[in-house]
C-alpha cells in the first residue's frame, strides 16, 4: 500500500507541474491537430491511402506517433532536477525508487490519453470513422507504449545527466524507430527490403494493430502481437529502469 500511496503522490506532483506550464499543455494539444491539418491532406493523392479514407489510414499512426513522443520529454526533465537539487533530497527520502519511476510514467500516460481523445473527436469530423471497442483497445495499447518511452527516458536522463548527450540519444533513436515504424504512411507501401527491417522495431507492431483496431478489428494476429510486445517490452523495462532509479538515487 506504500507503493500505491507513493506513486499517488508523485504522479500529483508531476502532473501539477505539467498544468503550471500551459505552452506545453498548448502544444502537445496543437501538435497532432497540425499533423492531421497539413500533412494528412497530402495523403488524398495515393491510391492506395486515399481509396481507403485517408483519415482512417492515417489517424491510427498519428496516434501511435504521439504515444512515442509523449513518454520522451520526461528526461529533460529529469536531467533539470539533477542539475538543480531536486534528486539530491531524494537520496535522502525513504520513497520507493519504484514510486519515483512510476510518477512520472503515470504523468506521461495521462498526457498522451487527454490530447489523444480530442484528436480523435476532431478527426471524427475530418472523416474518421470511430469503432468505440477498437478505440478503446487502441489506446491501452498505445499507453503501454508510451509507458515503456517513459520510464526508458527518464533513466537515460538519470544514466547520462546531460542534456546534449541525452538529446543526441533519444533524437537519434527516435527518427529510425518512427521511419520504420510506418506512422506516416504504411511500410507496405516501401520495397520489400524496408518490411523485412521494420519487424524488429517493436513500435511497428503497435502501429500495425493500431490500423486494424481503428477499423474495428479487435481479435487480430497483429493486435495480439502488438499485446504480446509491448507487454514483454514494458516488463522488462520496468524492471531495468527500476534498477537505474535505485543506483541513481542510491
Amino acid at each position: 500500500m506504500n507503493i500505491v500511496f507513493e506513486t499517488r503522490l508523485l504522479f500529483k506532483r508531476r502532473l501539477m507541474e505539467q498544468f503550471r506550464s500551459p505552452i506545453w499543455l498548448f502544444m502537445g494539444f496543437t501538435t497532432p491537430l497540425l499533423y492531421l491539418a497539413l500533412f494528412a491532406p497530402l495523403l488524398g493523392g495515393i491510391p492506395t491511402v486515399g481509396g481507403e479514407g485517408v483519415a482512417d489510414a492515417f489517424v491510427p499512426g498519428l496516434l501511435a506517433l504521439f504515444a512515442l513522443s509523449s513518454g520522451m520529454g520526461i528526461g529533460w526533465t529529469i536531467v533539470h532536477e539533477l542539475k538543480t537539487g531536486v534528486i539530491e533530497r531524494f537520496r535522502v527520502s525513504p520513497v520507493s525508487r519504484f514510486s519515483l519511476l512510476m510518477g512520472n510514467v503515470l504523468k506521461d500516460v495521462v498526457m498522451f490519453l487527454l490530447p489523444a481523445l480530442i484528436v480523435i473527436a476532431v478527426s471524427s469530423l475530418a472523416g474518421f470513422h470511430i469503432h468505440a471497442g477498437g478505440l478503446a483497445v487502441l489506446l491501452v495499447l498505445l499507453c503501454l507504449l508510451t509507458a515503456v518511452v517513459s520510464a526508458v527516458s527518464s533513466s537515460l536522463g538519470l544514466i547520462f545527466k546531460d542534456i546534449g548527450t541525452l538529446a543526441a540519444v533519444v533524437t537519434g533513436l527516435q527518427l529510425p524507430i518512427t521511419l520504420l515504424a510506418g506512422v506516416l504512411l504504411p511500410i507496405s507501401l516501401g520495397p520489400t527490403w524496408l518490411q523485412v527491417v521494420a519487424h524488429f522495431n517493436p513500435v511497428f507492431y503497435v502501429v500495425e494493430a493500431s490500423r486494424a483496431l481503428a477499423a474495428g478489428t479487435i481479435w487480430d494476429m497483429k493486435v495480439l502481437l502488438a499485446f504480446a510486445v509491448m507487454v514483454i517490452l514494458l516488463v522488462i523495462t520496468l524492471g531495468w529502469a527500476t534498477n537505474v532509479y535505485r543506483k541513481a538515487v542510491a
